[in-house]
């Protein structure tokens, strides 16, 4: 369950008119639906009947010995469909549990000429530690080494979730096989006889955009094929950045005939820039993307793209961190499950004469 802030909305009768009701006090009638017992049997007897006949909704109280068990969940965006699908998995798996996920989104990067000082950083963990949290999850979250730091200094079990830079030694982490996704999306293009096929790639610095552009580069190169330098574009994960570099490609003396874009988001933004140039998926340009999320399939036409395990990345991650809360440390502190290719309408052999 995730926990959220809510009004209350009871449209029943109040605690003053179930007093009025019996002829008693409200704070009579209060002890009487707190369970207390210095109070009258006969007194009871009315206050409860009063409580029946007027349909007085008891609201349950709170024990600190029974509070929920938390666990924090922290994304990079609440606004992404990549959030929402990790936020998804872990709140599946935390209900397994028996845990509730507080969700909040990343913690805030400095910026150069504003830098922010370690109290300010430790603002979210000391809300953390306040609250009791069993342990965090970071999603794609670039924690700094104060970060770090105060996570060690207060013993916080915590796990990343596809974390964005290369953790520091011991961190426990978990993600997909970007690698293997960029081999099989491109050796799914080779098989259908593309051979001019360009990557639109995502951050250079970032593991899994770099791990996806490896796995492409070595595919066309087991397949035999010319690597072309001027095939790779950088766009960030920005789908705006991924039209403007189609549009770079589309502009070469020999432009590819099929894309492997690096994410959905990118792969739309292929999408765009062919039809500005009135060209058409896939008759005049193929396209695979990765991730699989909900964009994929409302694509017109649908997106041939490689799945990343959400839901079983989450729970693994959750898993994970259940067993450091225990005091138990993984084998290995790298968990990589595995991705694979969903066809779809957007790849197909390219057109003779192209």
């Amino acid at each position: 369950m995730v926990r959220t802030a809510s009004a209350s909305t009871s449209a029943g009768p109040t605690l003053a008119v179930v007093a009025r009701e019996a002829g008693v006090s409200v704070p009579t009638a209060s002890k009487v639906v707190n369970g207390r017992e210095d109070v009258a049997p006969e007194t009871r007897r009315r206050v409860t009947e009063a409580l029946d006949r007027l349909g007085y909704v008891r609201r349950p109280r709170f024990d600190t010995a029974r509070a929920p068990r938390l666990v924090d969940l922290v994304v990079h965006s609440l606004d992404s469909s990549w959030s929402g699908a990790v936020l998804r998995g872990v709140e599946e798996a935390a209900y397994d549990a028996g845990l509730e996920v507080v969700v909040s989104a990343a913690l805030d990067r400095p910026r150069p000429e504003a830098p922010r000082s370690p109290r300010a950083e430790r603002g979210w963990l000391d809300r953390f530690v306040a609250r009791g949290s069993e342990g965090a999850l970071f999603n794609l979250a670039r924690l700094t080494p104060v970060q770090y730091a105060a996570l060690a200094q207060h013993r916080v079990p915590f796990v990343l979730i596809d974390p964005a830079v290369d953790p520091p030694p011991g961190v426990v982490s978990v993600g997909s096989a970007n690698w293997q996704g960029g081999v099989t999306a491109t050796e799914h293009l080779l098989r259908l006889g593309h051979e001019r096929i360009a990557v639109v790639a995502g951050p250079r610095r970032e593991l899994c955009g770099g791990a996806r552009v490896a796995g492409y580069r070595s595919a066309l190169t087991s397949a035999g094929v010319r690597h072309r330098p001027e095939y790779v574009r950088h766009a960030g994960f920005d789908r705006a950045a991924a039209r403007r570099r189609t549009r770079d490609l589309l502009d070469l003396p020999v432009p590819p005939t099929a894309v492997f874009a690096c994410s959905d988001a990118m792969a739309l933004g292929v999408y765009e820039a062919l039809a500005e140039r009135g060209l058409t998926v896939p008759d005049d340009m193929s396209v695979v993307g990765f991730d699989d999320l909900p964009e994929a399939r409302w694509a017109a036409p649908a997106l041939t793209t490689v799945r990343q395990p959400f839901s079983d990345m989450a729970a693994t991650a959750l898993r994970l961190l259940l067993r450091l809360r225990d005091g138990h440390r993984p084998e290995s502190t790298r968990t990589e499950l595995s991705t694979r290719l969903v066809e779809r309408a957007s790849t197909a052999p390219p057109r003779a004469g192209r």
